[in-house]
């Protein structure tokens, strides 16, 4: 059976978009889109969600609080889910809040740090880097993404460099998915399901490959 880990934030969690900024609602399972890539992929594929809401990928959150820093958990989730075939990292969408203030190049440099990390537990044979839907400044997070339009330029195409030096599969989740326009940052089901669909051929030819 492959393993199949996907390290992320909020719209892996399944957060709704909000009504009211900070009030966290969580689409029903089944409706999330890792839970429509289990079900394409079929059975012989264990597929594990770790998203966190507001997870960074190094950046400790000190108004958030909690265990938000990606790379500081990492190594504890890798060897809770060991072996792992196939890690499916998409991250990067809550180091554009303005309290960060991190560029597109940042943002990537950051991913990348946590593919080194990532393959220094050697418990993960492969790597998927997803980069996350453009955000919008719109809604009832406007005030906590100001200046991420902006910020954001050229991340697409910095993590594709970073997918292409570390030998990693890379996959634009904006190729499917628009935001919401309610909070400008998470998915309304439609995109999860359209998401998850699209990218199980992609997850299978990667794991048909190993």
């Amino acid at each position: 059976m492959s393993v199949i880990l996907i390290y992320g934030d909020s719209n892996s969690h399944g957060t709704m978009p909000m009504s009211v900024a900070g009030l966290s609602e969580r689409h029903p399972k089944g409706t999330r889109w890792p839970d429509t890539l289990a079900v394409e992929l079929g059975t012989g594929h264990e597929v594990i969600c770790e998203g966190l809401p507001g997870r960074t990928t190094v950046h400790d959150d000190a108004v958030e609080g909690g265990e938000r820093n990606g790379i500081k958990v990492l190594p504890a989730i890798l060897h809770s889910h060991k072996p792992i075939d196939l890690m499916i990292l998409m991250l990067g969408t809550n180091d554009l809040k303005h309290r960060f203030s991190v560029t597109a190049y940042e943002i990537a440099r950051s991913i990348e740090r946590l593919v080194q990390a990532t393959r220094a537990e050697g418990v993960v044979q492969d790597i998927m880097i997803v980069a996350p839907a453009p955000v919008r400044e719109c809604g009832t997070l406007v005030d906590v993404f100001a200046g991420a339009e902006a910020r954001q330029q050229g991340v697409e195409a910095h993590l594709q460099a970073v997918a292409a030096r570390q030998n990693c599969g890379f996959v634009r989740a904006g190729d499917t998915v628009t935001v919401s326009p309610k909070d400008g940052v998470h998915w309304d089901p439609a995109d999860h399901v359209a998401f998850g669909k699209a990218f199980a051929p992609v997850v299978s030819a990667r794991l048909a490959d190993l």
